[in-house]
């Protein structure tokens, strides 16, 4: 007898059975110098005491890594029109970095390991000061978030810079051979992200080409990172505060408001928010900030048994997609439902969405949009 089959449409039509769910491992290191607000601002995220916070330089040494929930309101109103027995958001992990000095890249404080552990995230948090409590020591000794910006921005282009040379070196040495026909190419592509770092330039700010992308990508350079600056504020803001850098995000957060938000219940903390006519907490900024700046979006499906939430790449077609929920869904992949999750809501989830007409069927090369509610259709 065949297996029976899933029948609330949980966004995938397939036997009941173990499944192979496969999850996007990405990371955002929140770093900065010292006492600038990074192990509070990860606490208050994470909801923990795990990273140590104290009122001296390098109290964080090894990384603290924490999963954190995405906010997205779009969940709860889908799990209650399908009547969904539980509702699953999609994660993101942030990893708190021990403070970077001026020297890290010649090894000053903790140098090649803070650079080190820069290199395994995927993308990173600036934390600047921009609050004045004298109570905390400021290694700066003065509240001047462009300048501790400059100090942290110098230090990965350093890093950079001596591994982008070392790389011209090897490469000059290569160029001579006949046989590594690639060599001259890869070593035009060097010289231009040197010249570019000498300048100043990070080389996220370069307009590589795909192709000049992959040359470069096994070096892992810490300034292709895409960057998210965290203004530190005092909670109550009194002062303006500067542009960090052309075309980057950045955000106000008063770190040690959102510590003491972080120690109340959930409704306490919205009521609280309420007093101070806050509508949004600056976690949920930060994450959603940070998830926009890894290049994420979110599906969705829905379902009696769960309403879930799903990540991937923007660019992902449909075809991919399905293989988040299941790797084999790749091969087996057949169509797929699509329905923006306004239009599900207001007209009452899948019973009722063929006869509106508002329902898409997609082949294999649609490019899922966020916020897309998907029924994969799959062979088994």
């Amino acid at each position: 007898m065949s297996p029976p089959k899933l029948s609330n449409r949980t966004g995938v039509q397939i036997p009941i059975g173990p499944l192979l769910i496969k999850i996007m491992s990405l990371s955002v290191g929140i770093v900065g110098l010292p006492n600038v607000g990074k192990s509070t601002l990860f606490n208050a995220l994470t909801r923990s005491k795990q990273a140590n916070v104290a009122n001296y330089p390098f109290c964080t040494i090894d990384p603290n890594v924490g999963v954190v929930e995405v906010p997205d309101s779009h969940l709860a109103k889908l799990a209650e029109v399908s009547k969904s027995k539980k509702i699953i958001p999609t994660i993101i992990e942030f990893v708190d970095i021990a403070g970077l000095v001026a020297g890290a890249s010649r090894g000053e404080g903790l140098g090649n390991k803070f650079l080190s552990h820069i290199r395994e995230v995927d993308a990173i948090v600036q934390v600047v000061r921009a609050f004045s409590d004298t109570n905390i020591i400021n290694v700066q000794g003065k509240v001047d978030p462009k300048s501790d910006a400059e100090i942290v921005n110098v230090e990965l282009a350093l890093a950079d810079l001596a591994t982008t040379q070392k790389r011209i070196e090897s490469l000059k040495s290569d160029v001579k051979n006949p046989a590594l026909k690639e060599a001259s190419k890869q070593l035009e592509v060097y010289e231009k992200i040197y010249t570019a770092l000498e300048q100043g330039k990070p080389v996220r700010s370069l307009n590589l080409s795909d192709d000049e992308k992959a040359i470069i990508r096994d070096l892992n350079l810490l300034t292709t990172k895409p960057v998210l600056y965290v203004l530190n504020t005092d909670e109550n803001k009194n002062a303006e505060v500067p542009i960090m850098e052309d075309d980057a995000e950045q955000i106000e957060i008063s770190a040690k408001l959102e510590s003491d938000l972080a120690d109340l219940s959930e409704n306490e903390a919205r009521e609280y928010l309420k007093t101070l006519g806050i509508q949004e907490t600056g976690l949920d900024k930060l994450i959603k900030a940070s998830y926009k700046l890894l290049g994420l979006i979110t599906f969705l499906t829905s379902g009696e048994p769960e309403t879930r939430a799903w990540t991937v790449r923007q660019g992902t077609k449909a075809r991919e997609a399905a293989g988040v929920i299941h790797t084999d869904f790749i091969k087996g992949f057949i169509k797929a439902d699509v329905i923006g999750w306004q239009d599900f809501v207001s007209l009452g989830g899948w019973p009722h969405l063929k006869e509106s007409g508002r329902m898409r069927l997609e082949g294999k090369e649609y490019i899922v949009q966020d916020g897309d509610v998907i029924y994969f259709h799959v062979s088994t």
